[in-house]
């Protein structure tokens, strides 16, 4: 496995009869290559080969364990085609490193195996109108649906549910979610229905663990597998069910490359092992959409009465609320009268509150108080913030700023652009007085809170849960989540903001929501209504009206002018390719994972655009072009990404 676009290809040796029974396909071998010892997997065993020149021997087998099993290795090869990247990169996300000492440890056969129990799907049934036709498909045949969760869904135990149907027919599943805190409660759903027969896969296991249940998942001895981003690629055998949680949650952007969306695995994944496909969430990403628009799935929804019997009271501000409450304590929190009053009212009936803020700390962002401009450290240009202790400092390097003078007009006084959470939780407490004042976020998240009078600041996230939910939440800030330029800003703020709305109590029981926006603007308008799919297609039809993912196929070309202009003369584009740029990329952008290199200096961005149908040979022609740059020996770091998360 080197890595390497022009050598990404399987490569012919022979193999020695000492070696006949331990080299089968999927094992971990060594070969000689250009002179050297490397590390590679055996994808198959022929009795001739069609290279016209002389073999060499294979090396050695590291280990008899078939780890890059034949469905595996062809759900690498596709993830590298439709990613433009190599398919070892693919393989070091898929197959974690070896430990030579777990893999000769028995696997122990779970107490209970053979099919479960059919559960009980009432909640399913009876929530959503087409769940009946869904879970009778999942026995006979690989069903496609997007669910959308209604407010204040148990997803967890449906969750649980979807992989028990699955395995009453006896076949497995893997469940995927963006981070541990949702990772916790999905396994504290499925653990009394599976017991041993279910394991979790995350980074924070430590690789031993990881490859011991990792093991136990190949050897068959295990068959639901709960996780993040790379359990998606776990070998379970039979493979039933794939579902993905919450799939806009920026947590399951892959950092490496190729950088593979676990919804775009999960697609590629569901196709080639005909099994059924779950994409669920309260809200809906416009990839998502563009699935059900096309036909290839199906909607999974629950019908308005119920959604609206389940939502919590949404209001944002009309032109009358705009001015914060008479209360001068409200006005230090920026509260306006509206959310003042709800807030009021929930904590008078024993009920917690919750504020959501978009940044953690106290001041994350300033700007000069004259011409407000951003405030930039004088050594790295980097943002400056204001701690609890009134010093400012650098949020890049540290650096404490003990003269602020703008390089702009020569101010020396600051302003906050957003307050964050511990600023804000101050601030509430003063004007909640009496009411305790919890804060969720950064290296301090709160699983879960007590009922009861309190207040809680989180920032998106961090919220924690509360039994019965909150009796009401606040939204603040908006506008920092909302005027991002990027593509995705509307589509992430209305996910964050059901992600909360969801936590609260439906309107019947007295739960109110807040949003500190516009009432007039889209993405208030799709909270008001609680219309995740409304919201969706309109976002999906804007962006194919303008010729933006997910609408159309784009990839992203970053590195130092010189290099990329070079590296995109020379890619063989698709007809009807458009090309975007170069702009330049802020400071602090990372070289691509893995590369060795940095990017030093300035670093712009080329984005190629092509028709959706030709999405395969955009992917096709950037490899051609990797393969030419590596084969000449050009430097310089480069990174390529087929559908980046962000555009700018």
């Amino acid at each position: 496995m080197l890595g390497l676009a022009h050598l990404d290809r399987p490569f012919d040796y022979l193999i020695d009869t000492d070696q006949d029974a331990s080299a089968v396909p999927g094992v971990r071998v060594r070969v000689r290559f250009a002179g050297r010892l490397v590390d590679g997997f055996l994808l198959d065993r022929v009795t001739e080969s069609d290279h016209a020149g002389k073999l060499g021997w294979l090396e050695r087998v590291v280990s008899p364990e078939p780890v890059l099993g034949a469905d595996l290795a062809t759900l690498c090869r596709a993830v590298a085609d439709r990613y433009a990247g190599t398919m070892s990169d693919v393989v070091r996300l898929a197959v974690p490193p070896r430990h030579a000492r777990t893999e000769k440890e028995d696997t122990p056969v779970p107490a209970s195996s053979g099919p479960v129990a059919m559960p009980d799907t009432a909640a399913w049934t009876t929530t959503y109108s087409t769940a009946d036709s869904f879970l009778a498909s999942m026995h006979s045949g690989h069903p496609r649906a997007i669910w959308q969760a209604t407010p204040g869904e148990d997803w967890p135990s449906r969750l649980a549910e979807l992989a028990a149907t699955a395995a009453a027919a006896g076949r497995g599943a893997i469940l995927v979610v963006p981070d541990q805190r949702d990772l916790d409660r999905l396994e504290a759903a499925c653990g009394p229905i599976f017991g041993e027969r279910c394991v979790t896969l995350a980074a924070g296991l430590g690789p031993t663990a990881r490859y011991r249940r990792w093991l136990a998942i190949r050897r068959g001895a295990v068959d639901v597998v709960l996780g993040t981003r790379s359990a998606m690629f776990a070998p379970v055998h039979d493979l039933g069910l794939i579902a993905v949680w919450d799939d806009g949650d920026d947590s399951l952007n892959e950092p490496r490359a190729p950088y593979p969306h676990p919804r775009e695995v999960a697609v590629l994944r569901s196709h080639q092992q005909r099994c059924a496909l779950v994409i669920g969430g309260f809200a809906r990403t416009t990839e998502a959409q563009s699935l059900v628009t096309a036909g290839w799935a199906h909607d999974l929804v629950a019908d308005r009465a119920t959604v609206r019997s389940r939502t919590a009271r949404v209001v944002a501000l009309s032109a009358e609320d705009r001015r914060v409450a008479g209360d001068p304590l409200a006005r230090s929190a920026r509260i306006p009268g509206v959310a003042f009053e709800a807030a009021r009212s929930a904590v008078a009936a024993d009920a917690p509150v919750l504020f959501s803020v978009p940044r953690r700390g106290y001041m994350p962002s300033l700007a000069c108080a004259r011409c407000r401009a951003h405030a930039r450290c004088r050594t790295c240009h980097g943002p400056v913030q204001l701690d609890a202790g009134n010093v400012l400092s650098c949020r890049w390097c540290g650096r404490v700023e003990r003269s602020f003078r703008c390089a702009e007009c020569g101010g020396s006084e600051v302003r906050a652009l957003t307050t964050g959470a511990r600023r804000t939780a101050e601030e509430l407490g003063r004007a909640f007085a009496g009411v305790p004042v919890a804060t969720s976020g950064g290296a301090s998240v709160l699983d879960e809170v007590e009922t009861g009078a309190r207040i809680v600041v989180a920032t998106p996230g961090a919220e924690p849960v509360v039994a019965g939910g909150y009796g009401a939440a606040v939204v603040l800030d908006t506008w920092a989540q909302l005027d991002r330029a990027d593509l995705r800003a509307a589509e992430d703020a209305v996910r964050r903001w059901m992600a909360v709305g969801s936590l609260v109590r439906p309107h019947a029981a007295g739960g109110t929501m807040v949003i500190v926006a516009d009432a007039g603007l889209a993405p208030v308008q799709a909270m008001i209504r609680w219309d995740p799919v409304g919201f969706a297609q309109q976002e999906l039809a804007q962006r194919t009206e303008l010729g933006f993912p997910p609408a159309v196929t784009m990839a992203s070309i970053d590195g130092p002018p010189e290099t990329i202009g070079a590296f995109v003369d020379g890619v063989g584009l698709p007809d009807g390719a458009e090309r975007l740029g170069p702009v330049p990329l802020p400071a602090g952008v990372r070289a691509p994972a893995g590369s060795g290199d940095s990017f030093d200096g300035d670093i712009e961005r080329i984005l190629l655009r092509v028709d959706r149908r030709d999405g395969k040979g955009l992917a096709a022609a950037l490899v051609a072009a990797q393969v030419r740059r590596n084969a000449n020996h050009d430097t310089g770091p480069i990174r390529v990404q087929v559908d980046p998360p962000t555009i700018g």
